[in-house]
């Protein structure tokens, strides 16, 4: 009977462990022009179809922008109140900029595609230099945050 113990409770311990808060699987970022968001239905109701992706933009009437897509696996019941915080540094701002996106993070794997459109992003060809996202619960804790390379570098003397 022991050994069976040992077996569930290996089984279960993997599990308990990822049931403590939101997990981000994977950020992918780039360009997006508007076009690349329409789709078939969107002429025949005139209504954006995100499928099933979370669409968050700094101008939410500008789709054109540069985009962090991130897949978030929330093991936990969803969380209201939540929010995305990205900071972005550039060639043409090195200061960081800072940018929130409140959201309610859905129970298991979702999609968010977070967008810095109209005059919050520089242009096609910018890319961003460094960037820091962060998942802030109601209470102002970091749940998670995911960083560029370059973010976790120190700054030069």
């Amino acid at each position: 009977m022991p050994r069976r113990l040992l077996a569930a409770f290996l089984l279960i311990l993997p599990a308990a462990l990822r049931a403590a808060g939101p997990e981000i699987i994977r950020v992918s970022t780039g360009w997006r022009t508007t076009a690349s968001f329409q789709r078939v239905s969107e002429y025949w109701t005139g209504r954006e179809n995100d499928g099933s992706i979370n669409v968050l933009r700094t101008r939410p009437a500008e789709r054109a922008g540069y985009y962090w897509l991130i897949r978030l696996r929330n093991d936990g019941a969803p969380l209201a109140g939540a929010k995305f915080e990205l900071a972005v540094i550039t060639l043409a701002a090195p200061t960081p900029r800072t940018f929130s996106f409140p959201v309610t993070l859905a129970a298991g794997s979702a999609l968010y595609d977070l967008g810095l459109t109209g005059a919050d992003w520089p242009g096609a060809k910018a890319r961003p230099v460094a960037w820091r996202l962060r998942v802030i619960a109601a209470d102002g804790r970091t749940l998670i945050a995911e960083q560029s390379f370059l973010w976790a570098q120190p700054p030069k003397p």
